[in-house]
């Protein structure tokens, strides 16, 4: 199946390039991308070059990293807190990046840009969260995620605050931010994102067995030789590292990490060590078939992602429920 879902995903990325205001045969794609990848650049159409290699080929691939780390991070979220329900922005983390970038966007603060301010508000957000969800120096998941509810509503509060104060003018980029995009996609801004999204999904698809501990509870877990509060402490900070870059360079992409586990628990099972893989690739082809939606259904206006995977994601689960299946992490 992982396979399968690898080809599908490479085939719906090539397509995806080719669609958008400026129509580009499938053929001429490949030859670009083939002619970039193997340096042999020489006899391509000048104007389907630089529309796809410097606008549409960074950008498909920002929506398939982004949608590959978040659906990673919410099944490592959802199996560290013992709560269904968790997802990337559960821990304040969403929160913190608005209110970093909208700081910019709105005030212009400092010299920083905007996703370098948002990394820095969740990166904050994060230590806060995490400071105050331990009890006598343990992590406790339930108070971990009561205390991420209660920053991520400080924060939202503090952004609608500023958005209060910015002109009209502003607002309508700070709109689309918060509901996440992936159009700025830039090759010098898509070689680190790739950097870090490539090596902590990486690092989290070894803690397979783990999760599968964990998630039998404390105790089951330290009597199969799991150290629980160094896996949770180590689980926290790279899912909060992974969240953290993504929401910085896409914005507030949400549902993402809260839908798509519970599909593919649907369907491999529960086992994280099926469920992490599985999860990447389905996350990856899932954001690229929205971030196409959201530059084509309007076009040639482009809509935020984070309206197509709210009317998504929203409905599964009253589906989900109404079916009575379980939601479960295990």
């Amino acid at each position: 199946m992982k396979s399968a879902c690898a080809v599908l995903l490479v085939a719906v990325m090539v397509v995806a390039t080719t669609i958008g205001s400026v129509g580009i045969p499938l053929g001429d794609a490949w030859a670009v991308i083939a002619g970039h990848l193997t340096g042999n650049t020489a006899g391509l159409d000048p104007v389907a070059d630089q529309i796809l290699w410097q606008y549409r080929v960074p950008r498909v691939l920002l929506a398939a990293l982004c949608g590959a780390g978040l659906s990673v991070a919410g099944v490592v979220l959802q199996a560290l807190v013992a709560n269904p329900l968790a997802d990337p922005y559960v821990l304040g983390i969403s929160s913190g990046a608005s209110v970093g970038a909208v700081l910019v966007l709105t005030a212009g603060v400092g010299t920083l840009g905007v996703s370098s301010a948002a990394f820095l508000g969740a990166a904050a957000s994060v230590a806060v969260v995490f400071a105050l969800g331990q009890q006598r120096g343990r992590l406790v998941p339930t108070r971990l995620v009561l205390v991420g509810v209660a920053v991520g509503y400080l924060l939202s509060a503090l952004t609608s605050y500023i958005q209060l104060r910015a002109n009209p003018n502003e607002l309508k980029s700070v709109m689309f931010w918060l509901l996440g995009s992936v159009a700025g996609a830039r090759w010098d801004q898509l070689w680190l994102v790739s950097a870090v999204v490539l090596s902590t999904v990486a690092a989290l698809m070894l803690y397979g067995r783990r999760l599968n501990a964990l998630v039998t509870g404390e105790e089951s877990a330290t009597s199969l030789g799991v150290d629980v509060r160094r896996a949770r402490v180590g689980l926290l900070l790279t899912s909060s590292l992974l969240t953290g870059t993504l929401i910085a360079v896409a914005g507030g992409v949400g549902f993402v990490g809260l839908m798509i586990p519970h599909l593919v628990r649907l369907i491999v099972g529960a086992d994280h060590r099926r469920v992490l893989p599985s999860a990447a690739l389905g996350g990856a082809l899932y954001l690229v078939v929205v971030d196409l939606l959201a530059r084509t259904v309007d076009s040639p206006n482009e809509l935020p992602l984070g309206i197509f995977t709210a009317a998504f994601g929203a409905p599964f689960f009253l589906w989900l429920l109404r079916r009575g299946r379980t939601v479960g992490v295990a």
